[in-house]
């Protein structure tokens, strides 16, 4: 992973205008944000199911570690991979304590 991590007490969640959307007509889901949409794959939809705006980005890892039986290291990495993009796209907003935000990675 590079970049900025985002903390693990960090708790993602979808902001006001954003949602998940069932698109029946296409069998796909869909980010819907206004004027803009992103199809979502099996891993997008999988992390964004398990926003609810009260589960950290720690509890995150650890439900979807559990449901898919995986690494968390591996799962870590897709997870803020992921939210840091919909971030940097305003899709999803991080509540955080004050000074646990991101941080820049050493490497």
């Amino acid at each position: 992973m590079t970049g900025r991590a985002i903390s693990g007490a960090c708790v993602p969640y979808l902001p006001r205008g954003v949602r998940l959307h069932d698109d029946r007509v296409r069998g796909i889901r869909v980010l819907l944000a206004p004027e803009r949409a992103v199809q979502l794959d099996a891993v997008g939809d999988a992390i964004l199911s398990e926003l609810d705006g009260k589960r950290s980005l720690a509890e995150v890892v650890v439900n979807l570690c559990t449901r898919y039986d995986a690494p968390a290291e591996q799962i870590e990495g897709d997870v803020q991979d992921f939210i840091r993009g919909l971030v940097d796209r305003r899709m999803v907003f991080l509540a955080c304590a004050e000074g646990d935000g991101t941080q820049e990675d050493a490497a």
